[in-house]
């Protein structure tokens, strides 16, 4: 059994209690990692051409409130 395996298993087996608390951790854990994989495409200039395009869409007034 492989360790993805084991660990589908032993979430299968959680009571509802502690299946919602780890649902809950995961959320938050895949929050912070998409918060991290975000800083870093910021920091290594990958959205430079995304805020780029904003900037010009926004100066060209082609965005309108939501």
């Amino acid at each position: 059994m492989t360790k993805l395996e084991q660990i589908e298993k032993s979430v299968a087996e959680l009571s509802p209690e502690d299946l919602k608390a780890f649902a809950t951790w995961f959320e938050e854990l895949q929050a912070d990692m998409w918060d991290k994989q975000i800083e870093a495409d910021a920091k290594a200039g990958r959205l430079d051409k995304l805020l780029a395009e904003a900037r010009e869409e926004i100066a060209a007034g082609k965005l309108r409130d939501l």
